[in-house]
C-alpha cells in the first residue's frame, strides 16, 4: 500500500555509530518502498553550516539520502533546533525539499500538520529566548562569516552548557505544554499533528473545540532507529 514516513532526531554524528547503522539499516530496508520521506528535524546532531557538506561523515548521509530518488522517493527536511543552520546547497545535495516549521500537508486525505516540536516546549522560558536568538536573521548571517572550525567549536560548547542546564530542570518543562498543543491545532483548523524533538514516542488524543485531533511523537535514534508510517488508513509506529 502506497505509504508515507516519518523520522525525526537522529541525531547523526561520527561519534554516534549505533544511530548510523540503524540509518542506514533505515534506507536500504524500509525508505526505497515509501512515497515520501519527511525528515522532521535533527537529522544530524549539529550542523555548523553548508560548507561542511564535504566532511567525510556528512558525506555519507547525504550520498545514502540523495540514492533514494533513484526508487522514485520524495525527501522532505525541516530543520530540527540542533541542525537549524542547514540550507539550499544541502537541500540540493540530498535531492530533498527543505519545508518550514510547521508545514501543513494533505496526507492521503487527513490533514496533518508537520512540526520539529520545541515551539510547544513553552514552559522552558530559557530555551525560548535561546530559540528566538538564534534564529534571528542576522544572527545566522553573522554566524555563518566565520571559519568553520570556530562555528563547530562554539556549537561543542553550546552542546555542554545545554547538557548541563538539562540536568537541573524537571522533566515536564522540557516537554510539550498542552495549551500550546491546542493552540496550534486549532490555529490550523485541527489537524493531525505529527512532531518529534521531546524524545517521548506515543500517540496521544486532544479534545480542541469539541474536536478530537491525534498527535504521533517521533521518537529519537538514541538505541534503536524508529519511524510513523501513515498510509490510508491511519498511522503505526515501526521500529528497525
Amino acid at each position: 500500500m502506497p505509504h508515507t514516513l516519518f523520522i525525526s532526531d537522529l541525531h547523526l554524528g561520527s561519534e554516534h555509530q549505533d544511530s548510523m547503522a540503524a540509518f542506514m539499516r533505515f534506507i536500504h530496508a524500509h525508505a526505497p518502498h515509501a512515497e515520501r520521506i519527511y525528515i522532521l528535524g535533527d537529522l544530524f546532531d549539529f550542523w555548523a553550516g553548508d560548507d561542511d557538506i564535504s566532511d567525510s561523515f556528512h558525506a555519507r548521509v547525504i550520498a545514502a539520502l540523495a540514492g533514494l530518488q533513484h526508487h522514485q522517493t520524495e525527501l522532505f527536511i525541516m530543520h530540527g533546533n540542533r541542525d537549524l543552520l542547514m540550507g539550499t546547497a544541502l537541500a540540493a545535495a540530498c535531492h530533498a525539499k527543505l519545508i518550514g516549521e510547521p508545514t501543513l500537508i494533505d496526507l492521503y486525505g487527513t490533514p496533518t500538520l508537520l512540526s520539529h516540536g520545541d515551539t510547544l516546549c513553552t514552559d522552558d522560558v530559557e530555551y525560548q529566548a535561546f530559540r528566538k536568538r538564534v534564529h534571528d536573521g542576522k544572527f545566522q548571517r553573522d554566524f555563518l562569516t566565520q571559519p568553520l572550525a570556530a562555528r563547530k567549536a562554539y556549537i561543542q560548547q553550546l552542546r555542554k552548557d545545554s547538557d548541563t542546564a538539562k540536568r537541573n530542570k524537571r522533566m515536564e518543562i522540557m516537554d510539550v505544554n498542552l495549551d500550546a498543543v491546542a493552540e496550534l491545532l486549532r490555529h490550523n483548523h485541527y489537524p493531525r499533528l505529527i512532531h518529534g524533538h521531546t524524545h517521548r514516542p506515543a500517540r496521544h488524543e486532544h479534545i480542541v473545540d469539541g474536536k478530537t485531533c491525534e498527535r504521533w511523537v517521533l521518537g529519537d535514534w538514541g538505541e534503536q532507529g524508529n519511524a510513523l508510517r501513515c498510509d490510508a488508513n491511519g498511522c503505526a509506529m515501526i521500529r528497525f
